[in-house]
């Protein structure tokens, strides 16, 4: 299986509005941690997530996490 691109080696820490999110599993999105359409054609799917209350979240940012789309901690091991 391909590898993800890593885009940052920290997760995105964004305060999210309730609402529907995509996040890049590809890593190779020009709006990340958020999907842009850039995986069309390879191995990655976005992955869908919704935010009932406003919140503050962190984002996974090296795309290895075993918790998508959140930071796990994965990038301190990369």
């Amino acid at each position: 299986m391909t590898d993800p691109v890593c885009p940052q080696k920290s997760p995105y820490v964004l305060d999210l509005a309730p609402g529907d999110y995509w996040w890049c599993a590809c890593g190779q999105s020009r709006n990340q941690p958020f999907c842009d359409g850039s995986h069309k054609g390879g191995a990655f799917t976005p992955v869908k997530f919704t935010i009932d209350n406003a919140e503050k979240k962190a984002v996974c940012g090296c795309k290895h996490t075993n918790k998508q789309p959140f930071c796990d901690g994965t990038h301190n091991s990369l």
